[in-house]
């Protein structure tokens, strides 16, 4: 039987931030296009694959990612530069963080190539899309948007936590929070879980 008698013991409130996800490798581009698009990591490695060879954009082929077989978390300076100041245009200088996100790789990676990105950010999903499969856009679209959302500032919640004491045996406790500022999330909200 349930007692009757709750007493709130402790309420706290913070705030709480939370960073965008490094950019993609090839291994965690494999994860999140499982994890989001339902691919195999067969079928993202050939989209994959089409994407850095290239499409005919307006008469012209461009290759839309950087090499898609890498462990590298690199950045090229120029893509940086290009990233920060769409970011800043689009969604203004609060997004963006005093320096540049950087990403340390792994004691094992091997650097040859950059992390992957798309080659210019300027080549927005939606301005894009009548060239591209509906498959290639949707991974494509991954690429984009966690590439963007790496560097942006981070998401901030306002969260409360509630101990609640429930008769003498029970110690219950709540939480909740409310997004504050989206920061990274404005580009990349939710797009690791499952759909």
């Amino acid at each position: 039987k349930l007692s009757k008698s709750f007493k709130i013991e402790s309420v706290t409130e913070k705030e709480k931030s939370k960073s965008a996800r490094e950019v993609f490798k090839t291994s965690t581009l494999q994860q999140a296009a499982s994890n989001k698009l339902g691919f195999a990591p067969s079928k993202t490695m050939k989209l994959a694959q089409d994407l850095y060879e290239g499409k005919t954009l307006s008469n012209e082929t461009v290759g839309l990612i950087t090499y898609m077989r890498t462990d590298s978390t690199r950045i090229s300076d120029l893509a940086l530069e290009e990233t920060r100041t769409y970011v800043e245009q689009r969604f203004g200088s609060a997004y963006i963080p005093p320096k540049a996100n950087v990403y340390a790789a792994g004691k094992n990676a091997q650097d040859a190539h950059e992390a992957i990105r798309p080659t210019s950010v300027l080549l927005a999903p939606e301005d894009i899309e009548q060239y591209l499969s509906r498959d290639q856009l949707r991974l494509y679209t991954l690429i984009w948007q966690r590439f963007v959302a790496c560097q942006m500032t981070p998401a901030v919640y306002d969260t409360l936590s509630a101990a609640i004491q429930a008769g003498d045996r029970y110690q219950l406790k709540a939480n909740g929070s409310q997004l504050k500022f989206p920061g990274f999330m404005a580009v990349y909200a939710g797009s690791e879980e499952k759909k």
